[in-house]
């Protein structure tokens, strides 16, 4: 679990950059963001097979946890309306 833990506090600026990056090029329902992190924080921590000896199971739940603390894991019992960039609805 402490390989785990250390892997996902390595992802999770990777994981916060990347979601920023999403939430600024696209108009996103603000309330699809903390599930488009976890989502990001998965594929991310997958896709990072060359940098780590984890097993796959390992990995992604170390990428589903930082991407539960890019966004915080309060945020998504919130309701929250609008978009993160300005667009039309």
């Amino acid at each position: 679990m402490k390989e785990v833990l250390i892997f996902a506090t390595v992802l999770a600026p990777i994981v916060l950059a990347v979601v920023e990056l999403f939430k600024r090029s696209f108009p996103i329902s603000k309330n699809y963001v903390p599930l488009i992190a976890v989502a990001v924080g998965i594929f991310i921590g997958f896709a990072a097979s060359p940098f780590s000896e984890l097993d796959t199971v390992l990995r992604l739940w170390a990428g589903g946890f930082a991407g539960l603390s890019a966004t915080g894991l309060f945020e998504i019992g919130n309701k929250r309306s609008g978009l993160t960039k300005d667009g039309e609805r």
